[in-house]
């Protein structure tokens, strides 16, 4: 369950206020995989660092009775100056999961090879966000936040990205940032369309991008 109590987020941009949310109230049932839709510049990801935590909303809380992950896809989740092996041990011991274990599973997953025990900085961005999103994936959270990872890679790597996701929703929550209409039907059943500082919440996806595809047009 995650739970937003009368949330609010604001930006100031050459003196003027931008609405990101405003006054939201809402509980998102647990389980629940929820695409979250929204034009470009809308505030998706400031919605999902909000939710993970790394961001504090102007008003309001965000309430969860579970683990939450933090945006998968967002790079500075991890540090440059440490290997790919010390930024996963470096997670392991936040979350209190046992270190070698997480640390065999994201090196056989992310598939860097020596790069693996090099610096960050030497990362390309593909690189990065498949040593993030295999760190979030060997971590079994109750909802994942995900942010256009799973299109990371060539067809091989996509196709397993996708797969291990489909196997940790099956037993936990997900709220999904995709431009990809597709992969949002293939992972999730709901939908929130943020829109001009207000989100909506749809029961049924195909719905929420129907709605989301209109205003796109309009």
């Amino acid at each position: 369950m995650i739970r937003f109590e009368n949330v609010s987020k604001w930006f100031w941009v050459n003196g003027r206020r931008k609405v990101v949310i405003e006054n939201f109230d809402f509980t998102l049932p647990s389980g629940k995989a929820v695409a979250l839709l929204g034009g470009n510049g809308a505030g998706k990801s400031t919605l999902l660092q909000i939710v993970s935590g790394s961001l504090r909303p102007d008003t309001g809380q965000v309430v969860s009775d579970g683990s939450i992950s933090w945006p998968i896809g967002l790079t500075g989740a991890a540090h440059q100056d440490l290997t790919g092996a010390q930024n996963v041990r470096f997670v392991a011991r936040i979350y209190g999961v046992d270190t070698r274990s997480l640390e065999a599973f994201v090196r056989d997953f992310a598939e860097l090879g020596p790069h693996f025990y090099m610096p960050l900085r030497s990362y390309s961005a593909g690189m990065r966000s498949r040593l993030v999103f295999g760190t979030a994936m060997g971590i079994k959270f109750d909802t994942y936040l995900i942010d256009e990872v799973t299109a990371v890679g060539d067809a091989a790597f996509r196709r397993k990205s996708r797969a291990v996701f489909r196997e940790r929703v099956k037993t936990a929550g997900a709220m999904m940032v995709s431009h990809n209409m597709r992969e949002l039907r293939q992972f999730c059943d709901s939908g929130l369309i943020l829109y001009r500082g207000q989100l909506t919440y749809y029961d049924d996806i195909d719905k929420a991008i129907a709605e989301h595809e209109r205003r796109q047009s309009a």
